[in-house]
Parts: structure tokens; sequence; C-alpha cells
């Protein structure tokens, strides 16, 4: 296939996948190790890992930024971007959309009962990527046990950076004691373009009059130097533009639900919130400014990592980092299960996804999560 070829079915396969992609960044990177290794074979499920537990080391959202990993494969820089873009987009109108109706009429449509079906079905697919790259990550007992124990401090509220990058310095320590191998020259150049993009900080400013220009200023900021989930999110945005005047705490708060129950990156809250501070091209200044940081960070790793993977020592931090990240996704899914498993209907659309998803191995994970949605709605109405 030409280079334009993959380029079009980069776009296609992305778009696809930001249209459905609800659940959350492990929903998002099981739905990804399906279409991109089980089903393309774009890469091996080693490199996906690799790709996988350094990207959770960067600010950004990290789903989002494995779709860039996963189109430079294909397709190169222009691949990176096509990847990216296709996937975001989808969030992005939709939320876009919601911010017009909520400008216009001050409420949402009711979307609950298929969002209901969606979340119990999330479970299935992310079990079924654990499944499948936890027996690539799981190369000794030992690594297992560190698997074990991130899982536990995750579960006990431990910060999953925190987590990902002890894993890896200590599993990279014992590994030194344990061989006598030491980092050589090629280990410490590889470091010293690495620690950068997993240090980077940056001070928010904001500005007490509203522009187009300080929209995507504030946004470039928050995405230059966000880690975590979307209740971090809430607490840098509501330092940049709560407590600057720009925006109240309610409307914060109906823009980070948005967010989370729209598809595609919860980042998406961007457009939402730059629709309400200036319109459409608030709305676009503040999309472009959040994601931004995310296409750069990309385009600084993904060089690094096949480095990283040659050298002893850092292969082993890459090692334990791969198992922390599987990890942190069996902590996702028990936190997922315990609040979307709370009546028959859930139990019910649980038990059909894993069915599907384990049994009916070539059903794309796509039509799982339709499915999930259309049966969602369906018993709502018993």
């Amino acid at each position: 296939m030409s280079k334009k070829g993959n380029l079009r079915e980069i776009a296609s396969v992305f778009f696809r996948m930001g249209a459905v992609a609800f659940g959350g960044p492990a929903a998002h990177i099981a739905m990804m190790e399906s279409e991109i290794i089980t089903k393309r074979k774009w890469m091996d499920r080693q490199h996906f890992l690799d790709l996988m537990g350094a990207t959770n080391l960067i600010p950004g959202p990290n789903s989002t930024e494995m779709t860039m990993h996963c189109g430079h494969e294909r397709g190169g820089t222009a691949g990176l971007f096509v990847a990216g873009i296709s996937f975001i987009f989808p969030a992005v109108i939709i939320t876009g959309f919601l911010a017009w109706l909520y400008g216009e009429y001050g409420t949402m449509p009711e979307v609950e009962p298929f969002i209901a079906g969606i979340k119990p079905t999330v479970l299935a697919i992310i079990a079924g990527a654990i499944y499948k790259l936890g027996k690539k990550a799981l190369k000794s007992v030992e690594l297992g046990i560190l698997g074990i124990l991130v899982v536990a401090v995750t579960i006990l509220g431990v910060n999953e950076i925190l987590a990902l990058l002890g894993a890896g310095i200590l599993w990279m320590l014992y590994y030194q004691i344990k061989t006598g191998i030491k980092s050589d020259s090629e280990d410490k150049k590889v470091k010293k373009g690495f620690l950068p993009l997993i240090l980077l900080k940056a001070p928010i400013v904001a500005g007490a009059n509203v522009t187009t220009l300080k929209i995507f200023l504030s946004f470039l900021k928050v995405g230059a130097i966000l880690y975590g989930s979307g209740y971090v999110l809430f607490a840098y945005l509501d330092a940049e533009l709560v407590t600057t005047g720009w925006l109240s705490r309610q409307e914060l708060i109906d823009a980070i639900a948005i967010g989370q129950f729209t598809p595609g990156p919860v980042l998406s809250t961007a457009t939402f919130i730059g629709y309400q501070l200036g319109g459409f091209w608030g709305a676009a200044a503040a999309s472009a400014g959040i994601f931004l940081p995310s296409f750069l960070f990309v385009l600084m790793l993904n060089p690094l990592i096949p480095k990283m993977r040659q050298s002893k020592v850092l292969s082993q931090f890459l090692n334990a980092v791969n198992i922390a990240a599987v990890a942190i996704m069996v902590s996702v899914l028990f936190e997922i299960g315990r609040e979307s498993l709370v009546d028959w209907r859930a139990i019910v659309i649980a038990a059909v996804s894993f069915a599907v998803t384990f049994g009916m191995k070539k059903v794309s994970v796509m039509w799982v999560v339709l499915g999930g949605a259309i049966l969602g709605y369906l018993l709502h109405l018993i």
C-alpha cells in the first residue's frame, strides 16, 4: 500500500475508533490493542507495550498519545499527526455541539441509558487487553510480584505516575545489583533525552481579559503539564479558570461531566469550555492548545523507545514500566467494575460483553461498544 493509502487507512481506523471510544484511557488502549495489534498487525505486541509503558511517563492524554505512536508506525511523522487528529476530531465535534446546546438551552440530551450500557461493556474490553498484554509483559515471576504490588498500591490510592516510575527505578536497581551491570554511555545519552520529558513543568498564569490568544495559551500550558485522570484535569482547570474569574465552578463541573460521557479523550472538555469563553474560535483555540503538546512530546519520545530497548539496563526499566502499566489497567478494571456493576442490567450487559469478547474474537471492539450502548437503552425500557 502507498504512503497516501496508509494515511487514508490510519485516518479511517482512528476516526471510527474516536467516535466510539468510551470508557477512559484503559478502554481506549484495549481498543487499540485489538484493532492495531490483533487485527491489523501494524507492530508486534512487545513494541506496543514499550510504547504504552513509556507514554505513561510523559504529560498529556496517554491513550491519545498512543494513537499517535500507532500512526507513526504505519505512516511516519505524517501518520502520527493524522492518527492523533482523526482520533480527537469526533470528540471535539460532539463536545462542540453539546457546548452549543448548553449555551442555547442550558441543558443536555438524555444519554444516561446508553452510557449505563457502555460502562459494563468496557469491563470486558479492558479485561481482554489485560489478558493479551499481560502475557507479553509477564517475563518472570519477579515481574509478576512487582505487578501485584503496583495493583495493590494504586488501589490504595498511590499516584499512577509515582507507581510507574517507582516500579521502573526499583526494578532497574534490582537488575543492576543482581547482574552487576552498570549504565553505559549510551544509556546516559538516552536518559538525558528522556528525563526532560517526564520532568517538564511550567507555570500557570491567566489574564483577566479573555481573548482567543489567551484561551489558546492557557490550555497550551495545561496540556504541557497535565498528568493523571479527569480529576487531575479538574484541579488544573479550577486553578487556571475558576480562580481567575473566567468560569464559575458549576460551569467547570458541567464541562468535566461532558468530557466524561462523550467518546474519545476527556480533554475534549477544553472544547466545551473554550466555546463558553469565546464561541467557535474559543473552542478551536482551547482544543488546539490542550492537544498540541501531546503531538510534540510523542515526536520527541518515539525515537527514544527503541534505543531504550537496546540498552540492557533501560530495557529492564521498560519491562518494569510495562508490567506496571498492565497492573494499573487491572486496578482501573477493579474501580470501573465497582462503579458500574450496580444492578442486574449492568451484570447482564457485562456477561454478554465478556462472552462476545473472549468467545467471538473476530468481532471488533467497536461493535461490542455499540452493542452495549443499544442493550443498555433496551434494558432501561424494561
